[in-house]
């Protein structure tokens, strides 16, 4: 079988390139012919330097700029749900959008970055462009963090910008996240003698009881209000159609305020499931907006020049939270409603596509203009 490839990337139109980006399957874990496909077209431009750690790719340009900005964006996908290929409709505001899974999260993000990276070979500050696999799982897989862990110098830079969708809004840190597996036990017994028995299964709907009954915090962190939510995700239980069962789990996530460290948020899921065990099986810190930074004073002020528009929180987990760790100031910026990320229907209008090169071509080639 022959390779994938995608369009030439200086000039194909960045929504068929969208399309094309889309239009290679990338689950988590599949992202081998997408990160093939982006290597080989960003090889063919001569002021990039291309790397690449496994499935993620890394392309920079080294032209001894005093300051180097990271373009950041995930090349997997959650699963395909029958809606690839892409398609092009008409919303119902008579907007054009793009349908089919990575449309919004995150290949619009994706596109954008590759055709910048061919199209803009001298750049007012040095940029490494990085595509990276493994986001939408456990944290431990991330590509992002391998790359940290085993090339930290690849990750060197002033300022990164997540290509994440935001609606062609900036959106400033992020939510942090937390997954855990809540256990009620009991003990087994035939279903005819259920006397004989305690259901794990009946003893889970104080779980589900507490659940009900939680209300999520509005956390006001540096003037961007942050929405906490806690829910469950999955529950698993049952031996056997004639046992009583003797474990049921429920496995709960918690998206709590960047205004939390790690600590305080598992310290928190455990009282509000005080009297059950509880096993934390995935945890990531969120990220202050930081935009009081100066670097991102100016990548705002420059940006909502072209588009308009005032930030604000990211309410999901992105890796702005990785680049906090490593010290970088970092924000969300792409297209895509955050809100359709991930369902059946996903789709972006045309225009955030198109805004969003715009906007980020004009900041990084030193050539911004008013928005209208």
């Amino acid at each position: 079988m022959s390779p994938v490839q995608l369009p030439d990337l200086t000039t194909s139109d960045v929504v068929a390139l969208t399309a094309a980006v889309c239009d290679i399957p990338s689950v988590s874990g599949e992202e081998g012919p997408l990160a093939d496909a982006v290597e080989a077209a960003l090889r063919s431009y001569a002021h990039l330097e291309v790397l690449r750690d496994g499935d993620t790719v890394v392309a920079r340009t080294t032209l001894g700029r005093s300051r180097r900005v990271i373009m950041a964006g995930h090349l997997d996908t959650v699963p395909v749900q029958g809606n690839l290929p892409t398609e092009r409709r008409r919303g119902a505001d008579g907007q054009e959008e793009l349908w089919g899974r990575g449309a919004v999260d995150m290949k619009g993000g994706v596109a954008v970055a590759l055709q910048l990276a061919a199209t803009l070979g001298a750049p007012r500050t040095d940029v490494t462009w990085v595509f990276y696999d493994n986001e939408e799982v456990a944290a431990e897989l991330n590509g992002l963090g391998r790359v940290a862990r085993r090339h930290p110098d690849w990750l060197a830079g002033d300022l990164a910008v997540l290509g994440e969708p935001t609606s062609g809004g900036i959106e400033g840190g992020c939510n942090g996240t937390l997954r855990a597996d809540v256990r009620a036990t009991g003990r087994t017994a035939h279903s005819a003698r259920a006397w004989r028995g305690d259901n794990a299964v009946h003893a889970a709907g104080e779980i589900l009881t507490r659940l009900n009954a939680y209300r999520p915090a509005e956390v006001d962190v540096d003037g961007l209000v942050y929405r906490e939510g806690l829910s469950a995700v999955g529950i698993r239980g049952g031996i056997a159609t004639n046992m009583v069962p003797d474990e049921c789990v429920v496995t709960v996530n918690y998206r709590f305020a960047p205004s939390r460290s790690v600590q305080e948020a598992e310290a928190h899921v455990r009282e509000v499931f005080d009297g059950f065990e509880l096993s934390v099986t995935d945890l990531a810190g969120g990220a202050r907006p930081g935009l009081t930074d100066p670097l991102v004073t100016e990548f705002v002020s420059a940006v909502t020049a072209t588009t308009g528009g005032r930030p604000g929180p990211k309410y999901g987990w992105t890796d702005v939270a990785r680049f906090a760790e490593l010290g970088i100031p970092a924000v969300n910026f792409g297209p895509g409603d955050p809100a359709l990320a991930h369902a059946d229907d996903e789709r972006c209008p045309t225009e955030q596509i198109t805004g969003c090169a715009r906007a980020l071509g004009a900041w990084l080639g030193g050539d911004v203009q008013p928005a209208h």
